[in-house]
């Protein structure tokens, strides 16, 4: 970074790319990921750069969405972590990037998305504010690289105040010129502190419900942060009010420099101007500004996020009701009683109400659930499952490990699939799960922020879905991580189907990512070899480098279904 040049201002001359990087820094950044995209590459290459002195780590990814789950395990641990990609890079990370809003975000975690506004490098122009409105969560779209700096400082308050994921969206002028950056004072970095309930990092259905509830119930905060931010400028003194003007971003910066024209040819009036530089949009001031107007300007970079959402601010004479004003049952699925209840209907009686409603506890420790009185069986591993006895030799390797009983130095991030329902009793292993293939970026997330043992168990076929990439992220920083492969030779949560690559060629393809053989061990998941299994597991949790564990024996309801399928063909067993 140029740190001789300054401005008029007496700041530093900065991208915006860099300031954004600074300000990363100087909130006590311990981590940093992405994947490089034009405009958003400098960000990191300049954290690279910086990170050998200042004390943090930054790393280029496979991809944006194992950058957003390696970022994802920092902030598990409790500590501060950026993530940078282009607009259309936000796609490949949607998946852990929405259901992170669903989680309780513990470190501070920030998504620099810049946008390409005119296609100068891109196949088009979409908007990353749709996607931070389409997860709830903030959004701070910088105008000056001082801003971008603000704004990333305040980023990282923001998300560690609301528990959510904050996305800081730039855009091509401001990521690549250079502006007048004065830097306020560095803060240190958090202390790992793992979070307390692990409930709210797992996205089992009856969490994930609970969760989604408390997303929405900061909804109400959010609005009123946005309301009150300095970054969203209300100006109606001696302005005409007939004539209101919203800008936002870029926008407000095309604005002021026509301004004086505009002026000129109003003779000498100025039209009541509303700049927007932090989401959820503020619709009080909105509302204010747009009183006694006669027309509205919207003038913002990108597609018509703000234009599109003033037809449902403003008021149009009609009365709209449903899901925003809660006549519409904002959670879950309609059916005909709340439908009913919209529609302003009495309830109907059923013989369902003789049975009692009932919820998990408040720790959320039971996945059972008794919805509208009607009883959820809570979903569990079926008799016998290989992954039963996977799941002893884990908890009996980890209870082996210093930290016990508590182990505040073990991470064990899992995955999306039957193995899932090890995250209840009896065996409550997991301690997070996100979306598919997200265990192994967590892992060597938490292994970068200082958890001594990392561990990700992921089943064969979504580790062919979306895990290689990841592994391949942690093969090549040498990351820390044990990957715990449970192999039942088939994807058997939705009914058997076939994985794309036999098991017979996972060894072959997990060491051409670069997994030593002697760190590659395919164990037999059978209660015989329970104590023998937990040893060698053990020992590849102590290595301090990339291992992966195959734990190998068919699923029984594929066995059945082959056997029977055998015996229909006129096969032997």
């Amino acid at each position: 970074m140029n740190m001789s040049s300054t401005d008029t201002q007496g700041g530093t001359a900065l991208l915006g790319d860099e300031a954004a990087a600074l300000g990363a820094v100087h909130s006590g950044l311990s981590a940093a990921y992405g994947y490089p995209g034009t405009p958003s590459t400098e960000i990191l290459e300049d954290l690279i750069e910086k990170s050998a002195e200042g004390g943090f780590t930054a790393h280029w990814c496979s991809n944006e969405k194992t950058a957003m789950e390696a970022a994802l395990g920092v902030s598990f641990a409790g500590r501060r972590a950026l993530v940078t990609m282009k607009h259309v890079g936000l796609n490949v990370a949607a998946d852990p990037f929405i259901n992170g809003a669903l989680l309780d975000i513990n470190g501070g975690l920030v998504i620099a998305a810049a946008d390409d506004p005119g296609m100068h490098s891109s196949q088009n122009e979409q908007d990353s504010r749709f996607y931070a409105a389409f997860a709830g969560v903030p959004c701070l779209e910088p105008r000056s690289q001082q801003e971008a700096y603000d704004m990333t400082r305040e980023a990282f308050e923001l998300s560690e105040k609301y528990h959510l994921p904050v996305l800081l969206r730039l855009a091509t002028r401001l990521a690549h010129a250079r502006g007048g950056v004065v830097p306020g004072p560095a803060r240190g970095q958090n202390q790992v502190s793992k979070i307390k309930d692990r409930t709210r990092w797992i996205l089992l259905p009856a969490y994930a419900r609970r969760n989604y509830l408390r997303l929405l119930e900061k909804q109400k905060d959010l609005a009123a942060w946005s309301e009150s931010r300095g970054f969203n400028k209300l100006e109606l003194e001696n302005r005409d009010l007939r004539f209101a003007v919203i800008t936002s971003g870029l926008g407000g910066n095309y604005y002021e420099e026509n301004l004086e024209d505009l002026a000129a040819s109003r003779g000498g009036t100025t039209p009541a101007r509303l700049h927007i530089g932090a989401y959820p949009l503020p619709a009080e001031l909105i509302r204010k500004i747009c009183e006694k107007a006669e027309r509205v300007l919207v003038i913002e970079e990108g597609q018509p996020f703000i234009e599109e959402r003033l037809r449902g601010i403003l008021p149009c004479g009609i009365r709209i009701n449903g899901k925003l004003d809660g006549t519409v049952v904002r959670t879950g699925e309609l059916d005909p009683d709340n439908v009913r209840q919209s529609l302003g209907l009495a309830q109907r009686p059923s013989v369902l109400d003789v049975i009692p409603k009932k919820r998990g506890d408040s720790e959320g420790n039971s996945l059972a659930e008794f919805s509208s009185g009607a009883i959820q069986r809570p979903p569990q591993l079926c008799q016998g499952c290989p992954h039963g006895d996977s799941f002893e030799a884990i908890k009996k390797a980890v209870a082996q490990l210093d930290g016990a009983p508590d182990h505040p130095t073990v991470a064990i991030n899992s995955d999306i699939g039957c193995y899932t329902l090890g995250a209840s009793p009896p065996y409550s292993i997991p301690e997070s799960v996100v979306c598919m293939g997200a265990s192994i970026g967590m892992a060597r997330g938490a292994a970068d922020a200082g958890i001594k043992y990392a561990a990700a168990v992921i089943g064969d076929s979504t580790f062919l879905h979306s895990g290689i990439p990841a592994l391949v992220d942690a093969v090549s920083a040498q990351a820390p991580v044990t990957v715990i492969i449970l192999d039942n030779t088939i994807v058997a949560m939705t009914g058997c189907q076939e994985t794309i690559l036999p098991s017979a060629r996972l060894r072959d393809l997990i060491l051409g990512t670069g997994v030593k053989s002697e760190h590659l061990l395919e164990l037999e998941a059978k209660k015989q070899f329970l104590d023998e299994n937990a040893e060698k597991l053990k020992k590849e949790l102590e290595y301090q480098g990339p291992s992966v564990v195959i734990f190998k024996r068919e699923c029984l309801e594929a066995f059945r279904k082959r056997q029977k399928a055998l015996k229909q063909a006129g096969g032997k067993k």
